[in-house]
């Protein structure tokens, strides 16, 4: 038996990732680490008394090639005798309907799709090909997006997303990615490269093929064993704070304020974790440190009760769209308005060169000649476009919106300002329009400051707001 093998059936033996006469349902892309794994499963299976179904998701990003994907892992199922369970699904469209990122709805549709085969084959598990390379650069994903327990990494084994009734595994996790593509050669399984592994817009390939040599040459040799063991580690001690603040809610033996930091985060997680909400970090911080406080949360409002901690979720009804306007003339110095719940006051002078750097929360600097001699306030619309500074170019402002994560219940309260000609050149919340900031040539500057009224920002949204 190949050493490969061997550790592969010692992992799945010691966890406890498939027991004797189970089904599995192999998910197979076609690349070399999938291929290793279906052909180590069936190498196994025989001893084992293992039903192998193969299970081939085309997410249609590639083109051809997508398809050309399918078809060799269907031919690599025949050669082996094992049924084949083809499906494609349109990424793109549910990234765009849902305003997810493209990896986000790919992983939906294929667990979504997995968990479906599975049920319909009764098949109680689902076997997937990540390997140890795919952990250290998850690590790395995950700190660059500011993860606190999930650093962890992946599981041995858990539930599916998308079906708690069916189990996930992972029986190559502990293999890198050098011992895969030695077993392939030395037996002969022949796979597909995915040119889009290579792509270096892709966060996940420049950690791969940029950062992780440089570690390696720079600063440590051993960096992948250096990750897995604190990854191990973090592992260890997020399960314990799980726990504890898993029994502290069961009972609530003492003041939320009294408990270390790390188990007020996570209380808050698992009740976030229950309701079906994003446990993103901010959104535990303004919960956990403002307790008593509305915090808006999807089409509604969060809040956790000062004492005990308990976070609590109402659903708002959205707001209505006004077509409430205002026009502004700017042809004083000064002046100031107070327009749907929202004081703004404005200044028109000379720019001083000092002013083009100092940045000060609630005031917005533009170009005054950019701008005109009017404005008009009014709220969002659906249709409107805007290029915010820095973007190559107009975008819908409700995908701006969803992008910078702006409820859907407050869209619609949501101020903008355009010029005479139509043109929105600030978005309340946002960064100011990029054809309207200061620039070399700017000579009269233009300043803008905003305040939403604490009423305003907390009522209901059947409530007539007032500056």
């Amino acid at each position: 038996m190949h050493a490969l093998l061997a550790r592969v059936e010692t992992a799945i033996r010691r966890r406890g990732l498939i027991t004797t006469g189970q089904g599995v349902l192999v998910a197979v892309s076609g690349g070399v680490d999938s291929m290793v794994l279906l052909h180590a499963l069936h190498a196994l299976a025989p001893t084992r008394g293992w039903r192998l179904v193969v299970a081939h998701f085309n997410h249609r990003l590639r083109g051809a090639s997508s398809g050309r994907d399918a078809q060799f892992v269907q031919r690599a199922a025949r050669r082996l005798g094992l049924e084949c369970v083809v499906e494609a699904g349109e990424v793109r469209a549910l990234a765009r309907e849902r305003g997810w990122s493209i990896e986000m709805a790919a992983r939906e549709l294929r667990h979504e799709f997995l968990a479906r085969t599975a049920r319909q084959r009764g098949l109680a598990v689902v076997a997937l090909a990540h390997h140890a390379d795919d952990q250290v650069e998850l690590f790395f994903l995950r700190l660059f997006r500011g993860a606190g327990s999930g650093l962890a990494g992946m599981k041995w084994s858990g539930v599916s997303p998308a079906d708690a009734a069916v189990k996930l595994v992972r029986p190559l996790l502990e293999q890198p990615k050098a011992a895969l593509v030695e077993f392939a050669g030395a037996t002969g399984i022949k796979f597909r490269e995915d040119a889009s592994n290579t792509s270096a817009d892709i966060l996940r390939n420049r950690i791969r093929h940029e950062l992780l040599p440089l570690l390696r040459k720079s600063y440590q040799p051993a960096v992948a064993q250096t990750v897995l063991r604190a990854m191990d580690i973090v592992d260890s001690e997020a399960a314990f704070v799980r726990a504890e603040a898993e029994q502290w809610l069961r009972h609530r033996a003492r003041g939320f304020e009294a408990l270390p930091v790390a188990l007020q985060r996570q209380c808050l997680c698992l009740q976030l974790e229950q309701l079906g909400l994003p446990a993103e970090f901010e959104l535990v911080e303004q919960l956990r440190g403002q307790p008593g406080v509305r915090h808006s949360c999807g089409a509604g409002w969060l809040v956790s009760e000062p004492g005990t901690g308990k976070v609590r979720w109402a659903q708002v009804e959205p707001a209505v769209a006004s077509d409430a306007e205002v026009v502004v003339q700017l042809g004083a110095k000064r002046g100031k308005v107070c327009f749907e719940g929202v004081q703004i006051k404005w200044g028109v002078g000379p720019l001083r060169e000092v002013e083009r750097v100092r940045q000060v929360a609630g005031l917005e600097r533009f170009d005054a000649d950019a701008v005109g001699a009017s404005v008009r306030l009014r709220h969002w619309r659906p249709g409107d476009r805007f290029r915010p500074s820095g973007y190559p170019s107009a975008a819908k402002l409700q995908d701006l919106f969803t992008n910078a994560k702006v409820p859907s219940a407050e869209r619609h309260r949501r101020l903008v300002a355009e010029t005479s000609a139509g043109q929105i050149f600030w978005v309340e919340g946002l960064r100011i329009g990029q054809e309207f900031k200061l620039a070399p040539e700017t000579r009269r500057l233009l300043e803008w400051r905003w305040q939403r009224s604490a009423v305003s920002s907390k009522a209901s949204p059947d409530q007539k707001q007032d500056c």
